[in-house]
């Protein structure tokens, strides 16, 4: 009996696995954690990962048919099964194209529609941007007239008091010119 414990075990040899209790999974969900539990338990063993399955593709029609079948009146009963398979290879075959058609439709169709979301994306990217831009632009312009009429009004001041004597001085020349000029220059008759 102690033999028969150390053969399922595997107490006796190092380093071997310990013997798991057997888990039925009730639902896909619990299946999935299993599988999980199983992989984590040695992280360094790569992960099985299975190929995708292979297409179903129909058999290719025959380049060269050896036994054709005439229109001939004594063909045998064997003749009609022959020609049902060969009728329905040649179905299948058909509807196989025109899935594929159908699919190379709808991938064509997919990316012209992703084409057409990118470009509405880059159009309504490209407005929004329009639109910061002239509002940046539109408060740059604010704070430049703010801060030149801020300038103005520091300058006014300080120009008042020169400007009004440069006003009179202005003023007096011009009197001076009026009255040393000839009459035709000034515009009087």
């Amino acid at each position: 009996m102690a033999a028969h414990t150390q053969k399922n075990n595997k107490s006796g040899k190092p380093g071997g696995k310990e013997s798991q209790p057997l888990i039925i999974a009730k639902t896909p969900a619990e299946e999935q954690r299993l599988k999980l539990e199983r992989l984590m338990r040695n992280p360094d063993k790569p992960a099985p990962i299975p190929d995708r399955p292979k297409e179903w593709n129909p058999r290719a029609p025959p380049e060269f048919v050896r036994d054709v079948m005439g229109s001939s009146a004594g063909a045998g009963s064997g003749e009609f099964h022959v020609y049902r398979h060969l009728r329905r290879r040649e179905y299948q075959r058909q509807d196989f194209l025109d899935k594929i058609a159908d699919k190379h439709g709808e991938d064509l169709n997919y990316l012209d529609k992703v084409e057409q979301n990118k470009q509405t994306a880059k159009d309504r990217t490209a407005k929004r941007k329009k639109k910061r831009e002239k509002l940046r632009h539109k408060k740059l312009m604010a704070k430049q007239a703010k801060l030149e009429s801020k300038n103005k009004g520091e300058d006014e001041v300080e120009k008042s008091s020169e400007s009004s004597e440069e006003d009179e001085d202005k003023e007096e020349r011009e009197a001076e010119d009026d009255a040393e000029a000839p009459s035709f220059i000034m515009g009087r008759k």
